[in-house]
């Protein structure tokens, strides 16, 4: 059932993201098994998404256009996806959206330019390779209708390097990161590089996530005393890997998972599988955390989590062809060191 809040017809951008906070607890099975094939009702949407719009109302017309569109874009952008490991584009939760409030809503990282990397590149890599094999990884998150992806991407880094020192995986608070880091603007978006300086200048000590939950809007920032238990961060490197994927790889490999900041435009229509097309390197605006990657098969791939729960993508993860910077995934990328 949904809440009170989120029984009306809305009708602007604020109204979007309350009735997107209440409406997003459905399974991606579901969603697939209900939209198997290219006629899809635009109510039997409703009903899998839990939307509340006014039968026939003017908000109802709108977004039933905004969905009409959509299909059309998948069309569009399944036609480039012939092999069997390609990106597939389809129905998900954000398909009653306009591709401007997409936008608006989730795209909200900004990239810092990034020295191109100098170091060499390490020999005799394993030819797959994913942290979440060694536990370090947090399962997926939802961010929900908050731009906050670049207070995800940092925090989920930091916690993953800091299981890999200690054997111990503790989720630390991403709502920390949102309400302290003055140099961001909170759910307004904020620059992963511009975060790693903060807590390194700082020395600010990230608290486990059961002591400053989550809470999908920007607060007041609550401080705690340096006896207080957490995770602070030492130092970071921020490189340009565009031409040097491969030394790239060994980066992952040797220092645990990666911050990066992405072109994820066409990311509001991605259902699975590897993302070779409709993904330019020119306007980063998302930032997400590599956490391995495969060169086993014919397509080698990046392993991307992302921040929009599990009904979207491979589970809440997004594949990125590796080789010719794909989404820009290589422009912009941080490793951490505690």
């Amino acid at each position: 059932m949904l809440s009170r809040a989120c029984l009306f017809a809305i009708t602007t951008l604020p109204a979007i993201v309350s009735l997107l906070c209440c409406c997003q607890n459905v399974t991606r099975d579901n969603a697939r098994t209900e939209f198997n094939g290219s006629s899809v009702d635009f109510r039997s949407f409703g009903d899998i998404f839990q939307r509340a719009y006014e039968v026939d109302g003017e908000e109802f017309h709108r977004r039933r256009l905004y969905f009409q569109n959509a299909i059309k874009r998948h069309a569009y952008l399944n036609s480039f996806s012939s092999a069997p490991q390609s990106a597939k584009y389809g129905i998900n939760q954000f398909s009653d959206l306009s591709q401007q409030e997409f936008r608006d809503l989730y795209l909200q990282a900004s990239a810092d330019q990034a020295p191109l990397f100098s170091g060499l590149k390490k020999e005799r890599l394993p030819a797959t390779f994913d942290w979440r094999d060694r536990a370090v990884v947090a399962p997926i998150t939802d961010q929900k209708a908050c731009g906050s992806c670049w207070a995800f991407s940092v925090v989920h880094a930091v916690q993953s390097v800091h299981a890999i020192d200690s054997s111990q995986l503790v989720e630390l608070s991403v709502q920390q990161v949102l309400d302290c880091s003055y140099q961001n603007k909170g759910c307004n978006g904020g620059s992963p590089v511009q975060t790693l300086i903060w807590l390194k200048q700082t020395r600010m000590k990230l608290v486990p996530e059961e002591a400053y939950a989550y809470k999908a809007k920007t607060g007041i920032c609550r401080f705690f005393s340096q006896s207080h238990g957490g995770v602070a961060l030492n130092n970071f490197t921020a490189r340009d890997f565009s031409d040097q994927e491969e030394a790239m790889m060994g980066q992952l490999f040797e220092h645990g998972p990666l911050t990066a900041v992405v072109d994820a435009v066409s990311w509001q229509d991605y259902q699975g599988g590897i993302i070779q097309h409709h993904c330019s390197s020119q306007y980063s605006n998302h930032a997400v955390l590599i956490v391995g990657y495969n060169t086993a098969g014919s397509i080698p791939y990046w392993i991307v989590q992302n921040s929009w729960g599990t009904s979207w993508g491979n589970e809440g993860y997004v594949y990125i062809k590796i080789g010719g910077n794909v989404c820009g995934i290589a422009d912009s990328v941080a490793t951490v060191f505690l």
